[in-house]
């Protein structure tokens, strides 16, 4: 089986759902375009070469209010846009041939059955909606092939506690969902702090545990290296805590961070302070949607540290993805697949089978074989 452990469906911002205020889910959906820096930006009148920081001002701390004013908007293509001294930028967030910004589970079900991947699990992030009913509507329509994780604003916690915990236990219990999504970079924005483990979280994480699910944690969001170690120390402190729970660190390390002129050089801090002496560990490998734009395919830059990740957690930690359809701006879907498996030869063919499917199938609680 072939199982992309990271992927997206979400709907046009228009329709967008999960927000009381609609200027809310604005902030969070500039906030993205002004960080995501693996999109490329252009000035609308003669297409040069621009930055995003008509978004956001950089000098700023990860905080809603160093949003600029800039008329920000998206259009037709895929492009988000914005206005600055009466100059149009834009940014080509999504693929060109995607319409009104969404990408439906259909577009992502064509794509799979392309590319010959069996099935995918839609992660979750603020700016593509909290709407737990349109994921699990997408997985009704395509009960065989795709999956979705539940998310809770992490900003609720500890002070909507019982409204997090009501949300979570509707989104696994009546619609369906398999798994939670929980990105603590989110609270700073809300003027919170990035602590989460704390005892004020211990009502929401034990009805977590109560569930019986894998939590995908996305972690390095921002920061420095030191500030992303102190966050793995955290996860390793947490599973302490919550040992029988699976945790799945999403897009594995925040490989930009680490990524010098022709090699990602990953400290030995990280590895160190990275919880894989926990069984319930896991970690995937996404390369591809964050240094695609900076190497080509089939990024052989990658394959030192893919080796080393299978030396130090083994095989049966590591979990492929991909980020579809964000991926699809510079690489196909196929590539995104066959940049591992067909160009990692220190990989047998155990191995191999575990990496791009097995190991999410056995964490996701589904059947088959490699494909």
């Amino acid at each position: 089986m072939i199982y992309d452990g990271h992927a997206y469906c979400f709907p046009s911002p228009r329709d967008i759902g999960g927000f009381d205020d609609p200027a809310e889910f604005q902030r969070h959906l500039q906030m993205f375009m002004a960080q995501a820096r693996q999109q490329p930006v252009w000035r609308r009148g003669d297409r040069t070469t621009a930055d995003a920081t008509g978004l956001y001002d950089p000098d700023r701390p990860w905080r809603f209010d160093g949003l600029r004013d800039a008329n920000f908007r998206t259009g037709k293509h895929g492009l988000a846009e914005w206005t600055v001294d009466s100059e149009d930028y834009v940014k080509q967030a999504l693929p060109p041939w995607t319409e009104d910004f969404s990408f439906p589970a259909e577009c992502l079900v064509a794509e799979m059955d392309y590319a010959g991947v069996d099935k995918a699990l839609l992660h979750r992030t603020p700016y593509m909606g909290l709407d737990d009913g349109y994921i699990a509507e997408c997985c009704r329509r395509y009960t065989e092939r795709i999956q979705g994780l539940a998310q809770i604003p992490e900003w609720w916690i500890p002070d909507r506690t019982d409204e997090a915990i009501e949300k979570l236990e509707r989104a696994i219990r009546v619609h369906g969902l398999s798994g939670l999504q929980f990105m603590p970079f989110h609270r700073p924005l809300y003027d919170l702090s990035a602590e989460w483990t704390g005892p004020e979280f211990d009502p929401f994480w034990t009805a977590v545990a109560a569930l019986d699910i894998p939590v995908f944690f996305t972690l390095g969001a921002v920061g420095s290296s030191s500030a992303y170690i102190e966050e793995l120390r955290s996860l390793r402190n947490w599973m302490d805590r919550f040992p029988d729970v699976d945790v799945i660190l999403t897009h594995g390390f925040p490989w930009r961070m680490f990524a010098e002129r022709d090699r990602i050089n990953i400290p030995d801090e990280v590895y160190e302070a990275t919880p894989a002496d926990h069984p319930r560990f896991h970690i995937q490998i996404l390369f591809a949607v964050f240094l695609q734009s900076r190497w080509d395919y089939p990024m052989p830059q990658m394959r030192p540290v893919l080796e080393t990740m299978v030396e130090r957690f083994g095989a049966d930690r590591i979990m492929w993805g991909t980020d579809i359809p964000i991926v699809l701006l510079h690489w196909t879907y196929r590539q995104s697949l066959d940049y591992v498996r067909r160009y990692c030869p220190f990989l047998d063919e155990n191995e191999m089978a575990a990496i791009l499917g097995g190991n999410m199938a056995r964490i996701m609680g589904v059947g088959g074989s490699a494909g």
